[in-house]
């Protein structure tokens, strides 16, 4: 990259972050316990809306992991979600009704609270239907990564998000709150990906999965980006650039090559496609506050109509990390 260039770069990522400065106007607290964060602790960040069914195993699933503290954002719920969490003895909450597309889709509001109360933290952030698998998960908790990543110097940890289905029409199983999302949609494509370079950034772009196959079969260019780039050892002066698929300073984004080998990287099990879908994919079609003018969501709600199966004779029943290593969506690089 040349020096033009690069300065470029670091004048966008202060203009991001005075954005996000500026931006902080739109949060009201519900309910801070930022107090109660300790050193250690590794948190949680997430923007949502209307995902109360979701919350009770979500919050589970990463208190399990080792997760000290969530700081969420509820972009106006109304089914009782920012209650739910306003009660949760770990999770610090801000409401806002401002628009999600105008925040650059929440990351505005997370770059400003991750600014406020992340420097120093090992940060995941994630949605709620994203469940992260990383090597030897079932042995280890997280913070036995984080201090493996601290040990190696690695700042940043890739994992692909792999979106999981159910064996027939979506709306078979009804999903309950509490239980684990994935034993339902257990269901993954293991081969159809395509990788491409972001030169610019850096980062790998990865298309392809059921949504490639099923919703934009026509045009799998338009497909949603699998990259992502959930857990950073922050520091105030970090932005993240779209979503988590890419951040400055850029180099946080070389999360896969390293000399003489692969990085470890691990996958975000996307549970999105449950019984709830066809509902949630109407609500945002009409709020019209996704990328590209909700040209994703006006493609889920176009192929919805035929009642569409994603699972297909090629699909993979999920077992354990394990299999994702074999199957090289995922690997352990050299952390043994």
């Amino acid at each position: 990259m040349g020096v033009w260039q690069s300065y470029r770069l670091r004048l966008q990522r202060k203009r991001w972050r005075i954005r996000a400065f500026r931006k902080r106007r739109e949060l009201k607290q519900v309910a801070n316990r930022t107090g109660q964060i300790r050193p250690e602790d590794i948190l949680l960040f997430s923007t949502l809306r209307n995902e109360k069914v979701r919350l009770p195993y979500f919050l589970e699933y990463y208190r399990e992991m080792g997760v000290g503290h969530f700081v969420i954002v509820d972009n106006g719920s109304n089914d009782g979600s920012r209650e739910y969490l306003a009660d949760q003895p770990d999770v610090s909450v801000w409401s806002t009704k401002a628009s999600y597309r105008r925040s650059r889709f929440g990351v505005d509001w997370l770059n400003w609270l991750q600014r406020k109360y992340a420097h120093g933290h090992w940060t995941l952030t994630v949605d709620p239907d994203e469940f992260l698998v990383y090597p030897f998960c079932d042995t280890r908790p997280l913070r036995a990564l984080t201090d493996w990543l601290d040990a190696s110097s690695i700042k940043s940890f890739s994992a692909m998000l792999l979106d999981m289905y159910p064996k027939g029409r979506l709306d078979e199983q009804p999903y309950c709150a509490g239980q684990n999302p994935i034993e339902i949609a257990s269901w993954f494509d293991s081969g159809n990906y395509s990788i491409a370079r972001n030169h610019l950034f850096t980062n790998l772009w990865i298309q392809g999965g059921p949504r490639a196959r099923v919703f934009f079969r026509e045009t799998p260019e338009k497909a949603p980006a699998l990259n992502k780039v959930p857990l950073v050892k922050w520091d105030r002066r970090y932005t993240y650039v779209s979503s988590t698929h890419m951040l400055l300073p850029r180099g946080l984004n070389q999360v896969y090559d390293e000399w003489g080998g692969e990085k470890a990287s691990g996958v975000l099990l996307h549970a999105k496609f449950l019984n709830t879908f066809s509902e949630k994919a109407e609500e945002e079609l009409d709020r019209a506050q996704h990328y590209a003018g909700s040209v994703e969501y006006k493609a889920y709600a176009e192929t919805l109509k035929d009642d569409p199966q994603l699972w297909c004779k090629w699909s993979e029943k999920y077992i354990n990390w394990r299999q994702l290593e074999i199957l090289g969506l995922m690997s352990k690089g050299n952390w043994a």
